[in-house]
């Protein structure tokens, strides 16, 4: 059985620079990245001072107008677990359905959609914490 705590939260923002702004003086983070998101678009990672487990990713393209519908923001949750494939398996063992399994920097990652329609992506970095 898979051990893990909830990682990051992907927001789809208008102004990636302006939101980092606001989170970072109101919650006393810090940018732990920035850069060109895999899909396209650019992200930037807030989260807690001194590397902490938790942060935001500011996501930004194109597309993101900013005329959202209540929900409509979130891009998916991040989860951290200590075992990538044991957390799979519980996954599919649910009846649900697995997809863009990737390994890049900082980890091997897949996604996957609970029967709401909120996506989720599963993440374990290397050395296996959670």
């Amino acid at each position: 059985m898979p051990t893990g705590k909830i990682e990051h939260a992907n927001l789809s923002v208008t102004q990636p620079e302006r939101s980092a702004a606001l989170l970072t003086k109101l919650l006393g983070w810090e940018e732990r990245w920035r850069g060109n998101s895999a899909l396209g678009g650019d992200t930037i990672h807030i989260g807690e001072a001194g590397n902490g487990a938790t942060y935001l990713a500011l996501y930004t393209n194109d597309e993101v107008t900013g005329d959202f519908a209540k929900g409509a923001p979130l891009n998916h949750i991040g989860l951290l677990v200590d075992d990538l494939d044991a957390a799979e398996s519980v996954v599919i063992d649910a009846g649900l359905k697995t997809f863009s399994h990737d390994d890049y920097d900082p980890g091997r990652r897949f996604y996957f959609f609970d029967w709401d329609g909120i996506e989720f992506e599963v993440v374990s970095y290397s050395g296996g914490e959670a």
